[in-house]
């Protein structure tokens, strides 16, 4: 049971400095610190070492965040002030944490695109899922599956961008407005308002 709960700390201690501070500037050591694990059972859990750990975290906080925001979406009835309600929401996690924790994978996806295509490939497969989910969210609302996939495309864009601008502003705004964007987006390509 403990083994499990070592891992879980790990785990969870990862996905948050990866978030926070990007996979190079993330030491091992410094996980296992914020973990409370003592540092050779990264290895235990994780023999393919940073690596191996940072995809492991992508792959699951990845789809967890992703359904976290699909049960915002579905929170609400009219799903234009539904999409502003979740970028509200987004917007003031943001602030709450001092512009420190955004998108669970979007850190690491901007610093190793060009340079590590394994977690190229994991960050990549994330956010193909994101796309799916949204795509068949939107779908409810717009008939045609190709408007539905670019309105998909254009919020999760819209979320990184958001993230992105705010933390660089240390403003809520930009999350704000990106809501905004998102929902006439798909106030323009529906014909049921």
């Amino acid at each position: 049971m403990e083994q499990s709960g070592t891992r879980a700390r790990i785990q969870s201690a990862a996905t948050m400095l990866f978030r926070r501070h990007g996979y190079s500037a993330t030491g091992l050591k410094r996980i296992a610190a914020e973990a409370d694990a003592p540092f050779g059972s990264i290895y235990h859990f994780f023999p393919g070492g940073k690596q191996q750990l940072a995809e492991d975290t992508i792959r699951t906080s990845g789809p967890e965040y992703g359904r976290m925001v699909l049960a915002l979406l579905d929170s609400v009835t009219d799903p234009t002030e539904s999409l502003v309600n979740a970028f509200e929401a987004a917007a003031d996690n943001l602030a709450a944490a001092d512009y420190a924790d955004a998108c669970p994978i979007g850190t690491v996806a901007l610093e190793v695109a060009s340079s590590d295509d394994v977690l190229r490939v994991a960050t990549a497969e994330v956010f193909a899922e994101w796309v799916g989910m949204a795509t068949r969210w939107f779908g409810r609302w717009v008939e045609e599956p190709e408007a539905a996939q670019s309105l998909a495309y254009s919020m999760v864009m819209m979320l990184e961008g958001g993230f992105m601008l705010s933390r660089a502003a240390r403003d809520p705004e930009p999350l704000r407005v990106a809501g905004r964007s998102t929902a006439a987006l798909l106030r323009a390509a529906s014909t049921h308002f």
